[in-house]
């Protein structure tokens, strides 16, 4: 299948209307219909239900939308590479981050990077699964994150496994002891993020959950220094990774818990199978050092 053909599918699968996708190609209809006509033919399956309401996709349908919308974004990106490395200008590296990674390696891995010349760095804030639909459709070229994703397409390595503390109100009664969970829970918890999932609010919630724990949940925020100011206002308590407690605001304190098993990795994912650039070696090797 030519790319000319996944653009044309690509155009009708979101627009559900021959109408509406032709005036946006710039065709008139009977040659549009002929068009995915052919490409279901040469596919040997069909790709959308006709009905007097409009369209809708079958299953092979849904499939080949996910995947041609990752192929023209990844020829995209690549095809602007280009152009950067025929003008002389350095490629982009593309880096997606949870921002409960953002006070530990990264900084020093950016860092690490930003002084060499061959590289331009493109930072984005993207959950775990953002982060793997980013890198296959080529956004981006290393993603750090906290859950375990299983896609064939993507290698994941473990970094570490970091502690979990509470963040306290400051005038709260536990904050000189390191407490239980069954402790914490006797007060109102703080989770975020809050979507999409899942998430860390789901590997802290599990952590309550394995010990038959019963926590309230009082508020869910998707962001991180949102539940840090939640916390300061004395409206309840959260879970975080321990490299968080570098945060210094006013109102919280960190302690660490008495079970110290009670973790959250560090995991950074990148595309399987694809042949390491030069810069993804350097990135290797300064994790390797971090490590």
């Amino acid at each position: 299948m030519e790319l000319s053909q996944l653009r044309v599918f690509l155009v009708i699968a979101e627009e559900l209307n021959l109408t509406r996708a032709a005036a946006k190609l710039h065709m008139t209809q009977p040659p549009l219909s002929r068009r995915i006509k052919t490409i279901e033919e040469e596919l040997g399956t069909q790709l959308f239900f006709r009905s007097p309401r409009g369209l809708s996709l079958t299953a092979t349908g849904e499939f080949l939308h996910e995947q041609a919308k990752q192929i023209l974004s990844k020829v995209e990106t690549s095809m602007a590479t280009i152009r950067q490395m025929e003008r002389g200008q350095a490629p982009i590296f593309g880096i997606g981050f949870v921002p409960s990674v953002f006070y530990g390696q990264l900084p020093l891995l950016v860092r690490s990077l930003r002084q060499k010349d061959e590289v331009e760095l493109a930072l984005r804030e993207l959950t775990t699964v953002e982060q793997v639909q980013a890198l296959k459709a080529g956004r981006i070229d290393l993603g750090f994150g906290r859950l375990k994703i299983d896609d064939p397409e993507i290698e994941q390595k473990v970094l570490f496994d970091e502690p979990l503390i509470a963040a306290l109100p400051a005038d709260h009664p536990l904050r000189d002891r390191q407490p239980t969970l069954a402790e914490l829970a006797e007060y109102p918890l703080i989770l975020f993020p809050a979507t999409p999932r899942p998430s860390l609010a789901d590997m802290v919630q599990g952590q309550f959950r394995r010990r038959g724990i019963a926590i309230r949940v009082v508020q869910e925020t998707n962001e991180l220094q949102t539940a840090l100011g939640l916390v300061a206002s004395g409206l309840g308590i959260t879970l975080v990774p321990e490299q968080v407690s570098c945060v210094h605001r006013p109102g919280i304190v960190f302690t660490p818990l008495a079970d110290e098993t009670i973790t959250s990795p560090v995991i950074y994912s990148r595309r399987k199978g694809e042949p390491l650039s030069p810069v993804m070696r350097q990135v290797d090797a300064l994790l390797s050092e971090e490590g």
